[in-house]
């Protein structure tokens, strides 16, 4: 059986305001600590340290974020990985909906671009980085995903359909 594989993990930037937030954050559990430890607010300030502790573990869990990439066969599958940890399906779909995989601004992939459609950016957003787009339409539903595939994918999905996937611009 002839099967091929490839997989791809690509961590995205943190946007700026991760940092203040993450700094916000752990002053707000500060405060809640010393509140929780405090006479006057006595139960209430336990129930707020707890409730800052939690929103505080989101946070931090939420704004580390990778893409994992994996081609098996004839299927691509994209996963959010938060955290290092929690793993969530971004998207999935084969080779028969794929209408075309090609660099993000040529023109083979704004020929097959439409107004309608559904976008989704699994690419790291560093702004020098070579983003692919890859157009999809799974029944009715136009889907654009953007996203940073390595050379080993990119061969991978062009061995199983040459004529969809634009590797040069």
């Amino acid at each position: 059986m002839n099967e091929m594989y490839a997989e791809w993990l690509v961590k995205r930037k943190s946007p700026a305001y991760t940092m203040l937030l993450k700094i916000v954050m752990g002053i707000l559990c500060v405060i809640a600590f010393f509140l929780s430890i405090s006479p006057v607010f006595g139960i209430f300030g336990v129930i707020i340290l707890f409730a800052a502790g939690a929103a505080t573990y989101v946070v931090f869990r939420n704004s580390d974020v990778e893409y994992e990439y994996l081609f098996v066969t004839n299927t691509l599958s994209i996963d959010r990985i938060y955290g290092k940890s929690k793993r969530k399906k971004g998207w999935e779909g084969s080779m028969e909906e794929i209408q075309i995989v090609a660099p993000t601004g040529s023109t083979e992939a704004r020929d097959h671009e439409s107004g309608n459609m559904k976008v989704l950016d699994f690419s790291s957003k560093i702004p020098d980085a070579k983003t692919y787009t890859l157009i999809s339409q799974s029944g009715s539903e136009r889907t654009k995903i953007i996203f940073e595939p390595n050379d080993k994918l990119l061969r991978c999905m062009k061995m199983t359909a040459p004529r969809k996937v634009v590797t040069q611009m």
